[in-house]
């Protein structure tokens, strides 16, 4: 069970990143790029924080994973938005989401299964697991009404695309901090990733690097920003009794005295971020050599049924030659 539990993990944090680079790259670099990013840069980050390595030694506090799969997906992406280039400009200018219900549906899910993305991280039925769980729920709910609360007076209307943005924030912030912070460390968690992670898409979003890096579904701002907010708020807001139940030595964060563990998460973070920036730009340009990032022009402008010879929506008769009056 271990080993799985693991290797979701590592499959969520590819999953996540793809986000980045929706609409542009090549299904076959794609399917080079997936095992040689796992084994030379997810592998690394991993185990430097939780399988003994030297983050782990320091004492750096990821409890489930705000370093090693949010902050790594958000910052591969961004630098795979960057190498492999944007998609064609009538799809960057015309981007409405397809189905705001199913997302709903998606999100609802999402939600739910993080109560066992962190809740499963003590591998037990403790009262750590419970703590983790409590604080989930807590902090990403916070999260959601102020991110609303931002986009009502921002933009004078409540969206529920928004919403769901905040509810994503407030997942990935309280990851690395779940089972080591308290009830108000995760409301507080929850308003800063309802507030942060907003500036940092609707103002620094709209600055002309990020308007050149095309990163579709803003996995920087969702995952990396907020992964890095948690990290540093975990240091700030870990507890003696948090941490002892998780089984670490720290002796809490700054609120317990202890401000050398904001310290050691920033040390966390800049690797984390180092580390994904060298090795996914490394492996995107070794991959170019062999086969094209991007697809083709052509094949951008057909889509899907180009490459896999399928229609993500199908209606009846596309695609059939069918007589009409007069022929």
């Amino acid at each position: 069970p271990w080993v799985y539990f693991q290797f979701v993990f590592a499959a969520i944090t590819l999953v996540i990143m793809a986000g980045a680079f929706l609409g542009r790259m090549s299904f076959k670099a794609w399917m080079i790029f997936v095992p040689l990013w796992l084994t030379f840069s997810y592998t690394v980050g991993a185990f430097s924080l939780w399988g003994g390595g030297f983050l782990s030694t320091l004492g750096v506090i990821d409890y489930s994973g705000g370093y090693v799969i949010h902050l790594s997906a958000g910052i591969a992406g961004f630098v795979g938005a960057a190498v492999i280039g944007p998609r064609l400009a009538r799809d960057r200018e015309n981007f409405q989401p397809n189905n705001v219900l199913l997302m709903l549906v998606g999100a609802g899910i999402l939600w739910l299964g993080w109560n066992g993305f962190n809740g499963g991280d003590p591998y037990a039925a403790s009262r750590d697991a419970g703590a983790a769980v409590l604080n989930t729920n807590i902090a990403t709910a916070v999260s959601v009404i102020v991110w609303t609360v931002m986009d009502i007076f921002y933009f004078k209307k409540p969206a529920v695309i928004g919403a769901v943005q905040g509810m994503i924030t407030g997942l990935v912030a309280i990851t690395p901090a779940a089972g080591v912070v308290d009830g108000w460390g995760a409301i507080a968690i929850g308003i800063a990733s309802g507030i942060i992670p907003w500036l940092s898409m609707n103002m620094l979003g709209k600055t002309a690097l990020f308007r050149k890096v095309d990163d579709t579904l803003g996995v920087f701002h969702t995952h990396a920003v907020a992964g890095v907010l948690g990290g540093i708020m975990t240091g700030l807001l870990a507890t003696k009794e948090g941490c002892k139940a998780f089984g670490l030595s720290n002796p809490g964060g700054a609120i317990d005295g202890n401000w050398h563990q904001v310290w050691l998460q920033i040390i966390g973070a800049a690797f984390i971020i180092g580390l994904n920036i060298v090795v996914t730009y490394i492996l995107l340009k070794l991959i170019s050599l062999v086969v094209p990032l991007r697809m083709s022009e052509e094949e951008l402008m057909i889509g899907d049924d180009a490459i896999h010879g399928e229609e993500a929506y199908a209606f009846y008769g596309d695609g059939e030659r069918r007589p009409v009056t007069g022929d």
